[in-house]
C-alpha cells in the first residue's frame, strides 16, 4: 500500500520480516494495531533502530500494509527510513531485525548503531 503522504512505501518488508512481525502481534496477547518503527539517537554511530507493539495508530503515523502486517513508521523517522527494507534472520547463535537502508552511511561494530543521513526534500521531490 502506498502512504498516505508520499507516492511510494516508505520502506519494505521481506517475508521473514513479515512472519517474524505476524508471530509477535499474535503472540502479545491484547490487540495490535502494528508494529511501530522509527530511529532514534544515541550508541556510538549516533543513531539506532527502534521497534515496539502498538496499541493505536497515531495520526501522524505513516502506515505501511504489506504482506498481511502494518508497520506504522514514526513520522520523525519518514526521511531516515525512506528506501529501507526490514529483513528477520534466525543463525545459530542469535535471532534479530535488521534493515538494509540505502540512507546508512556507516555502522558501529556491535551491529546497534548508525549513522542515518535523512533523504534530502529536494530528492523526495525528484522521486515524486
Amino acid at each position: 500500500m502506498a502512504s498516505r503522504l508520499l507516492r511510494r512505501q516508505v520502506m519494505t518488508l521481506t517475508d521473514a520480516a513479515a512472519a517474524r512481525v505476524r508471530e509477535l502481534t499474535e503472540a502479545a496477547g491484547r490487540p495490535i494495531a502494528g508494529l511501530r518503527v522509527g530511529v532514534k539517537n544515541g550508541g556510538c554511530a549516533g543513531m539506532s533502530y527502534t521497534m515496539e507493539l502498538a496499541d493505536d495508530v497515531s495520526p501522524l503515523d505513516e502506515v505501511v500494509e504489506a504482506k498481511g502486517v502494518r508497520l506504522l513508521i514514526d513520522p520523525k523517522a519518514i526521511l531516515f527510513l525512506l528506501g529501507a527494507e526490514m529483513d528477520f534472520a534466525v543463525d545459530k547463535f542469535s535471532a534479530s531485525f535488521s534493515f538494509h537502508n540505502p540512507n546508512e552511511t556507516s555502522s558501529c561494530g556491535c551491529g546497534e548503531s548508525v549513522a542515518i543521513t535523512p533523504v534530502s526534500p529536494e530528492a523526495l521531490n525528484a522521486s515524486a
